[in-house]
């Protein structure tokens, strides 16, 4: 395994993205186990990304204008949604002394939702991966799994990071109602935004 490959990933993961911001608001919301929850959910949602690209099916993506714009505009509005639901209050953004089986059901399908709806993924491992695959490596597919899998372990490994730190500073936050206000409309915020930059975003 390259430093550079451990390095780029790296850099990728910790920059604040939809997967970041959402284990960020579990950590919050919910506490450390519905931090964990999110960052576990969010890893599987890469699953299906780069399966696509290390079995070339981004390409199709990447050719077809139309099944690119039609998975990204429901990722728009997926993040729109959970906008909304931040405002509101309700769903896996809600806050909650403790989050209970049901409730971490909903935190990870939506975490798996989150990434999963995001076309960029499949872009973005189609073009990354082949980068450290070696043109004389006599098992590419399987060379291109195990970076994947090391990929994984470090987006996890992160986000926990993340969304236990985020769980470390709930008790200062929702013991404080105006303090609970604005972090919904932050999180709010920043899920329009990242809709937005979604919306803009060429293939």
């Amino acid at each position: 395994m390259s430093i550079d490959f451990l390095v780029t990933s790296l850099i990728v993961i910790v920059s604040p993205g939809t997967g970041v911001l959402y284990t960020l608001a579990a950590g919050l919301s919910r506490g450390s186990r519905a931090s964990i929850v999110a960052a576990f959910g969010c890893t599987l949602g890469i699953i299906p990304h780069m399966a696509a690209a290390i079995m070339g099916l981004a390409a199709l993506l990447h050719a077809s204008a139309l099944a690119f714009q039609t998975l990204k505009y429901l990722g728009v509005a997926y993040l729109l949604y959970m906008a909304w639901n931040a405002l509101r209050e309700q769903g896996a953004l809600r806050v909650e002394q403790e989050a209970g089986p049901r409730s971490a059901m909903q935190v990870i399908v939506t975490a798996i939702l989150i990434n999963i709806l995001n076309p960029k993924l499949s872009m973005f491992f189609f073009a990354f991966l082949p980068q450290f695959v070696s043109a004389n490596e006599p098992r590419p597919l399987s060379r291109m799994f195990e970076l994947s899998t090391v990929f994984m372990v470090l987006t996890f490994a992160v986000f926990v990071g993340y969304g236990l730190f985020a769980a470390w500073i709930r008790g200062h936050v929702i013991s404080r109602p105006q303090v609970l206000t604005w972090m919904r409309r932050a999180f709010a915020a920043a899920f329009v935004a990242l809709g937005v930059k979604l919306a803009l975003a060429d293939r």
